[in-house]
């Protein structure tokens, strides 16, 4: 299969200096509720990157659960690999991919542990079986077989068989602080429509990127 012949245009939409909210938060919550309308697939899907104190990077995908003025948050193990590098180096970047409408929203800035409180409020309205899931994976740890975390469910179902689910104290959220935010359209010929927010003094700064 010859892949350097795969290609395909963009012709969709187009993004205009004039149309952009001047508030990033504003075009975001916009471009991702036209996401959610047009049925994309997990449309709260971000690639989250980080880079640890040696300069690895690693990347992985997790789901944008809320997100305002103070920033995006996302929830994950406090032992896990992406939690151990933020440590490390709180500067992390974010990608949020809408092929279905030929768009993304590149974001960068600071990632910080968000309160316990705030974190349990969350936990509780997600699935038992969600939060089951959080007490058997010691994320990112090497297992030898899938039936052990099988056998770990199966302890935690009957541990916590009468009431509630309690928060575990390695689990919770990470607000991203953006410093900037790119708007990516695809357009024909390669000639994409990209413009970028830059956190300044007195606000954002708007400015059109080339393809």
């Amino acid at each position: 299969m010859d892949i350097a012949a795969l290609r395909r245009e963009y012709t969709q939409d187009g993004l205009h200096r004039q149309t952009l909210d001047p508030n990033p938060y504003q075009q975001f919550s916009r471009w991702l509720t036209q996401a959610i309308e047009a049925k994309v697939l997990e449309p709260t899907a971000m690639q989250l990157a980080t880079v640890s104190a040696t300069g690895k990077p690693t990347l992985r995908t997790v789901l944008l659960k809320s997100f305002d003025a103070d920033g995006l948050v996302f929830y994950t193990n406090y032992k896990s690999q992406k939690a151990q590098q933020i440590a490390e180096n709180p500067q992390i970047a974010l990608l949020l991919f809408w092929k279905e409408l030929e768009r993304q929203v590149e974001i960068t800035g600071r990632a910080e542990k968000i309160p316990t409180l705030e974190s349990l409020r969350y936990f509780a309205t997600r699935p038992r079986g969600s939060q089951l899931g959080a007490w058997v994976s010691a994320q990112s740890s090497i297992i030898t077989s899938r039936s052990l975390l099988e056998i770990k469910l199966e302890e935690m179902k009957r541990k916590f068989s009468a009431g509630d689910i309690p928060l575990p104290d390695f689990w919770g959220g990470y607000r991203v602080i953006p410093d900037s935010f790119e708007f990516w359209q695809g357009r024909p010929n390669r000639l994409h429509d990209r413009f970028e927010y830059q956190r300044s003094a007195d606000g954002w700064e708007i400015g059109r990127l080339a393809p």
